[in-house]
C-alpha cells in the first residue's frame, strides 16, 4: 500500500511539473500562446472520426473544430501534431472533419503539409 502511495505521489508531481511547463511557454505559435499539443487534446471527442471517414462526427467534435478552425494554421498544426499522431489520428481522414461537420466558413483548399482541406 505504501508503494502505491509513493507511485501516486510521483505521478502527481510529474503531472504538476508538466502543467507548470506548459504555462511558462512564451511567444506565439500556430495557436497563439497555447501549445499546439495542448490544443490537440480538445479534439478528444473527434477520436473515432479522425480514424474512420465513415464514422459519425459528434457535435462536440464539430464545435471544437469550428473554434480551432478560426485559425486554419492552428487547425493544421493540431491535426499534424505529435499528440494527434500518438492518438492514432489519420491526417488524411482528419482533414475531412470540417467538411463532414458542414462548417460553412471552413478554409477550403488550405494546404496543410501534404494535405489539402476539402
Amino acid at each position: 500500500m505504501e508503494l502505491q502511495a509513493r507511485c501516486l505521489c510521483v505521478v502527481a508531481m510529474l503531472l504538476v511539473a508538466g502543467l507548470a511547463g506548459l504555462e511558462t511557454a512564451h511567444g506565439a505559435g500556430e495557436c497563439g500562446r497555447v501549445p499546439v499539443d495542448q490544443v490537440a487534446l480538445k479534439l478528444a471527442p473527434c477520436a473515432a472520426a479522425t480514424q474512420n471517414p465513415r464514422a459519425a462526427v459528434p457535435p462536440s467534435c464539430c464545435a471544437q473544430v469550428r473554434a480551432i478552425g478560426r485559425s486554419p494554421k492552428c487547425l493544421c498544426a493540431v491535426m499534424l501534431s505529435d499528440t494527434a499522431r500518438k492518438a492514432g489520428v489519420k491526417p488524411a481522414v482528419a482533414m475531412t472533419i470540417p467538411k463532414r461537420c458542414a462548417i460553412a466558413n471552413r478554409p477550403v483548399g488550405y494546404k496543410c503539409g501534404p494535405y489539402t482541406l476539402p
